[in-house]
C-alpha cells in the first residue's frame, strides 16, 4: 500500500543570512492555495528564533537548532523526514529554510542517499533567495553565498527597490556567470507567487527545456573573477549509454568535490526516449522523461557548474561517448 503512494515533492529554501527567506516563507504559507506542508526550520545558533518569524499557520513546523543543516544536524533532517512519510495522509510538500551559512549540496545529496527518503520523496527544487543590495559583497567574501547560487534551480532576486537599473544588470549578469540555468525572479519584500516557488520540477530537466529551451545551449559561462564556471556541451550523434556511464562514474568519483551541479539531457542510441541526468558532487541520478517529440532534433546536451572545469577535458570525454567512438 505505501509503494503506491506518491513521492512528496521537497523545496528547499535556501540563501544568504538576511536575504529574505523567511519572508518568502511567510509569504507561501499565507497564500491561500488549500495545500498542507510541512515545513523545516534550520538555524546555526542554540536557542531558534526563526520559528517564532514564522507566522501562525496550519502547517507543521519543525525546528532543528544548534547545527547547520549540511552537516552536524543532517540525522536530524533524515530522522524529521522519515517520520513525515510515515504518517497516514498525504502532505502536499515539504519546506526545508536552511541558516544562511549552509552548503546547500549535503542537503540535496539526503533525498539521494537515505533509500527510505529516496522512495517516498522527491526533490522539486533548490530555492535560493539573494539579496540584490548585498550580494556582490556576499559572492566576494563568501564561499557559502557562492555555493547556493551556483546549486540553485530557481534565484528570487530579492530587495530590488534598492538598486539602480543599472546595478541590477550587474547584479544578473554576476549570477548568470555562476548559474546559467536557474530561473531568475525578481522581487521586491519576497513578492514572488508560489507557483513561481513551488512545484518547479527543478530537476525535472524537461520541464526546463519546455520554459526555457535554450538553457543548455552549448555555451560556456566562464567567469574570471570566481572559482565557480560553469562549461557546456552538445552532441547530435547518440550516445552510448554503457560508454557515458563508465566515463561519468570516473568523473565523479574523482573530481565529483569540485563538481557541484551536473545536469543533462542525453540521447541514448536505441532509444526512442530521452534520458535526463544530474548530479550533485559524487551522487548521481537519472531516468527516461518520455519520448522525443517527432520532428524533433536529437541532441545531447549537458552543463557542468562548479570548480577547476577543464573545458577540453570534459570535451573530449563527453565526445568519447558517442556510440562507436570507443571501438573507432
Amino acid at each position: 500500500m505505501s509503494n503506491t503512494r506518491p513521492q512528496i515533492p521537497v523545496t528547499v529554501l535556501t540563501g544568504y543570512l538576511g536575504a529574505g527567506k523567511t519572508t518568502l516563507l511567510n509569504r507561501i504559507l499565507t497564500e491561500n492555495h488549500g495545500k498542507k506542508y510541512a515545513v523545516i526550520i534550520n538555524e546555526f545558533g542554540e536557542l531558534g528564533v526563526d520559528n517564532d518569524l514564522v507566522v501562525d499557520a496550519d502547517e507543521e513546523v519543525f525546528e532543528m537548532n544548534n547545527g547547520c543543516i549540511c552537516c552536524t544536524v543532517r540525522g536530524d533532517l533524515i530522522r524529521i523526514i522519515s517520520g513525515l512519510i510515515k504518517r497516514k495522509g498525504d502532505l502536499d510538500g515539504i519546506i526545508i529554510e536552511t541558516t544562511g551559512l549552509a552548503d546547500p549540496s549535503p542537503v540535496a545529496q539526503t533525498f539521494f542517499m537515505d533509500e527510505d527518503v529516496k522512495a517516498r520523496t522527491k526533490l522539486d527544487a533548490i530555492v535560493t533567495v539573494a539579496d540584490a543590495r548585498n550580494l556582490p559583497a556576499r559572492l566576494a567574501d563568501s564561499h557559502e553565498a557562492e555555493e547556493q547560487i551556483a546549486f540553485a534551480d530557481v534565484i528570487i532576486l530579492n530587495k530590488t527597490d534598492l538598486v539602480s537599473a543599472e546595478e541590477l544588470d550587474l547584479v544578473e549578469r554576476r549570477i548568470r556567470s555562476l548559474n546559467p540555468t536557474a530561473r531568475l525572479h525578481r522581487a521586491e519584500r519576497a513578492a514572488v507567487a508560489v507557483d513561481k516557488v513551488l512545484g518547479q520540477g527543478g530537476f525535472d530537466l524537461a520541464r526546463i527545456l519546455e520554459v526555457e529551451p535554450e538553457f543548455l545551449s552549448g555555451e560556456d559561462g566562464h567567469v574570471h573573477d570566481s572559482d565557480i564556471t560553469s562549461v557546456s556541451f552538445q552532441i547530435t550523434e547518440p550516445l552510448d549509454a554503457e560508454a557515458f556511464n563508465a566515463w561519468i562514474g570516473r568523473l565523479l568519483a574523482e573530481q565529483g568535490q569540485d563538481l557541484l551541479r551536473t545536469k543533462g539531457i542525453l540521447s541514448y542510441q536505441g532509444s526512442d526516449e530521452r534520458f535526463a541526468f544530474q548530479a550533485v558532487h559524487m551522487v548521481a541520478d537519472g531516468d527516461f522523461i518520455g519520448p522525443w517529440k517527432t520532428g524533433e532534433k536529437r541532441a545531447s546536451k549537458i552543463v557542468f557548474i562548479g570548480r577547476n572545469l577543464n573545458r577540453p577535458v570534459l570535451r573530449r570525454g563527453f565526445e568519447g561517448c558517442i556510440a562507436g567512438a570507443a571501438a573507432a
